[in-house]
């Protein structure tokens, strides 16, 4: 959620040390203002689903899925789905880790403190992720 926060306060314009040379990475003014917001929507709706891997919603599907209300969900549908998202995110967070160490971003001490305070907990993100997808499969292929 911080990460896509401080998204949207990039689009918005909400001053967060960033030079233009950043916004213009970002395609800001431009599709900037399309992409960013459904980036950051598109992450809370995965992160929603992994919600299902800990609630009872995520065994059965619901009574407004035509066809399949009230059916177990098969494990492997939504642990392998999981798993790679585990993966994308771990991978994602290293990239950020090496990026954030390794580039000189136009931005202010503050702005990058902010920037930084925001996105760790996407480092963090894959490697949970994947704890609650193995605990998933377990408890459900359980005898």
């Amino acid at each position: 959620m911080p990460s896509a926060l401080w998204r949207f306060a990039v689009v918005i314009g909400v001053p967060l040390g960033l030079a233009k040379s950043e916004y213009d990475a970002m395609l800001i003014p431009g599709w900037g203002y399309l992409i960013v917001p459904l980036l950051s929507v598109l992450q809370e709706a995965l992160a929603l689903l992994t919600l299902g891997l800990v609630r009872p919603w995520g065994e059965v599907w619901p009574r407004w899925v035509p066809g399949l209300r009230g059916r177990r969900i098969p494990v492997l549908a939504a642990a392998i789905p999981a798993a790679l998202g585990a993966l994308a995110c771990t991978v994602y967070g290293v990239l950020f880790v090496w990026t954030t160490l390794h580039t000189d971003m136009a931005i202010t001490q503050w702005g990058e403190w902010v920037m930084n305070v925001c996105y760790i907990p996407i480092v963090a993100w894959g490697p949970l992720l994947a704890v609650v997808t193995t605990h998933y499969y377990r408890r459900r292929t359980r005898p």
